[in-house]
């Protein structure tokens, strides 16, 4: 049922000073924007291959968090471990991470502004400041991931010549082609993912060719549920990891670079129509690569000795070992779309800074500067991790076992304002969700919380000891729940309150 006329998002002239995710200049212009018709205004204009080909674009920058170097670990852990036993679960896993990254969309096309922006006018002052740094803590965590995995592919196909210190500062200069890529156009910087996207799905089906899975099994494991004790831990990592808390804040931005006329409810409905469809269309084919990395680790090495010991570091050698030369070795055919996945999450992490930067602190700088604080937080901690641990691969494991967990923590600070926020009509006008989807929407929520809450439980009971250390974790789980019990119920009284208000 389409929104009613007499209601719409409202977007005040009065926030024109400050910091914006994209100046009017930028942004794409869609064909009909500027046409004065009654269609736009009532009802939602007809289906537009033209349209649907313009507004294609953020979805698939918001897909690569889900494409990231830590989601292949897990794709191919799971396959080494669970075989083919976890597809239906990532497939799931999917779905949900494209329910919660709609509603993003749905934010920002709807209000005209990012999730950190309206962070920073919803809380007191201490609770944004909370969420912000819990944001680039998130960040700064997948960060160094996605520039390990570079640096590991870097060092691959250089043979072992690049150490990973020598990688880390390779990709480190990846933010200089962000800014380059983003002088020429918003157009421009999406085709540039879209290259990187096609090489990560080439290869991983190279891989797939040549490992040659079975169909059959990888069909039963899509359709058939199947879960274990031995593999339980593979199965919360797979949920765990589909909500990446920066990737929810980056795709409410990302929707706002083409040009909406918010005074027309039939062409905001419209934006959001051809934003589903193109975020669907991406998360689609990244639930094909993860699949294609799941499964070749499946029938590789499910049920051998070393399937435990498998990681992003070992992953290429031990496939090599297995499969030998061929025409291209597979371990440079790995190493292809480790890199192709380091370089472009990597790159939409600079990005996504940037807006949880300018959002939360309403920080009006210039791009560049803008995205070499935002480059310097993540590479500092991560060149002196390479240097540390270059030449530890178990080091490197516990190293990012710690990182998923610094990730798991930050889901709440991300997902339940999201929620708070999608359900106000002052802030969505007609556009809030329903009563049905917001049920939904909260049930996902709750779900993933209680599935990362067990990483949590399970990763801490074993590796926290002593009083002091114990002390510690003890004090900061207290304030953390206390923190998400003050996000959720901000949420639900400030709604409650403003509908017994009465109207002025």
């Amino acid at each position: 049922m389409p929104p009613e006329d007499n209601q719409v998002p409202l977007l005040s002239d009065e926030e024109s000073d400050k910091d914006v995710a994209y100046e009017s200049g930028e942004k794409v212009h869609i064909v009909g924007i500027d046409e004065p018709d009654d269609e736009g205004l009532l009802g939602t204009p007809p289906f537009s291959w033209k349209k649907l080909w313009l507004f294609t674009g953020p979805g698939f920058l918001m897909s690569i968090a889900f494409l990231d170097p830590g989601n292949l670990e897990g794709d191919l852990q799971a396959g080494a471990i669970a075989g083919y036993s976890l597809l239906w679960l990532l497939m799931w896993a999917t779905v949900i991470g494209l329910l919660v990254q709609l509603l993003s969309a749905r934010l920002g096309v709807a209000t005209g502004r990012h999730l950190a922006e309206l962070c920073r006018e919803e809380y007191p002052t201490w609770a944004r400041m909370v969420l912000w740094v819990m944001a680039e803590l998130a960040l700064i965590g997948a960060d160094i991931q996605e520039v390990i995995g570079s640096a590991i592919a870097i060092k691959i196909l250089s043979n072992g010549a690049l150490p990973l210190w020598a990688g880390v500062i390779i990709t480190a200069c990846d933010c200089f082609i962000f800014l380059f890529l983003e002088n020429y156009g918003v157009r421009k910087l999406e085709a540039f993912f879209a290259v990187l996207i096609a090489t990560m799905a080439v290869s991983f089906a190279w891989m797939f060719g040549e490992t040659k899975p079975s169909g059959t099994e990888l069909l039963l494991g899509v359709l058939i549920p199947e879960l274990s004790s031995r593999t339980i831990k593979q199965a919360v990592g797979v949920v765990g990891c589909i909500i990446m808390p920066h990737n929810v804040f980056l795709h409410s931005a990302l929707v706002q670079s083409r040009e909406i006329d918010h005074t027309k409810t039939g062409r905001v409905q419209e934006a959001l129509n051809y934003y589903s469809i193109e975020s669907a269309a991406a998360l689609l084919i990244s639930f094909i690569i993860n699949l294609f990395v799941t499964t070749v680790f499946a029938k590789a090495f499910y049920g051998t000795e070393v399937a435990s010991t498998i990681g992003l570091v070992n992953a290429g050698q031990y496939l090599q070992d297995k499969y030998g030369g061929g025409l291209f070795p597979i371990l440079y055919i790995w190493a292809i779309g480790l890199l192709a996945a380091g370089q472009s999450s990597t790159i939409t992490g600079t990005y996504a800074g940037q807006f949880i930067m300018g959002g939360f602190l309403n920080l009006k700088l210039k791009k560049w500067l803008r995205a070499l604080i935002t480059r310097s937080f993540a590479i500092v901690p991560t060149m002196i991790v390479a240097l540390v641990f270059d030449t530890s691969e178990a080091a490197l494991d516990v190293l990012n076992e710690w990182l998923n967990v610094l990730q798991s923590i930050q889901i709440p600070f991300a997902l339940i304002p999201l929620l708070c926020l999608v359900s106000k009509e002052q802030i969505m006008g007609t556009f809030k969700i329903g009563s049905v989807l917001k049920t939904i929407a909260w049930l996902v929520a709750v779900l993933v919380i209680l599935i990362n809450g067990y990483l949590l439980f399970d990763f801490f009971s074993n590796e926290v000891t002593g009083v002091m250390f114990t002390s510690i974790v003890f004090a900061f789980t207290g304030a953390y729940i206390a923190f998400i019990f003050y996000l959720v119920s901000r949420g639900f009284t400030s709604s409650a309150w403003r509908r017994l208000s009465p109207a002025k």
